[in-house]
């Protein structure tokens, strides 16, 4: 049962990158769009929210798409973590009291992505077929 799944641990790879791209991409477009729901504060584009907002915008699609994909993981890592600091850690130091575990897992998976790459549903993958061809 144990190696059941393995064989699919490429794809999987691919999909957590896909699901998770999916995901911030949303936070980023809550603060500069307001979908799919509006921030609990107006966002100013030009303040540490609205750049936020677009590092999760143009980094999340970039993991969506699988481009770029180590370089994104790491600056969303690096979001996330300073996500964590800023707003949550001040607030005590569990994730589940401060409301910061989800800051707290996607800087850990996107630093993970940062390392593997985003697998072979990507076009990361495609372009490095192309080269070696």
């Amino acid at each position: 049962m144990r190696a059941y799944l393995a064989p699919w641990s490429p794809q999987l790879l691919s999909i957590l990158r896909i699901i998770s791209g999916f995901l911030i991409v949303a936070h980023g477009t809550q603060k500069w769009f307001g979908f799919p729901a509006p921030p609990q504060q107006p966002v100013q584009l030009t303040s540490l929210a609205g750049v936020a907002g677009a590092i999760e915008l143009i980094g999340g699609a970039l993991m969506l798409l699988g481009l770029f994909t180590r370089p994104a993981a790491f600056l969303l890592s690096g979001l996330c973590a300073f996500a964590y600091f800023i707003a949550h850690a001040p607030n005590g130091f569990w994730p589940l009291l401060n409301r910061g575990e989800l800051a707290v897992l996607y800087c850990f998976v996107f630093l993970y992505f940062s390392a593997a790459g985003g697998g072979p549903w990507s076009i990361d993958h495609l372009m490095r077929r192309r080269h070696d061809d």
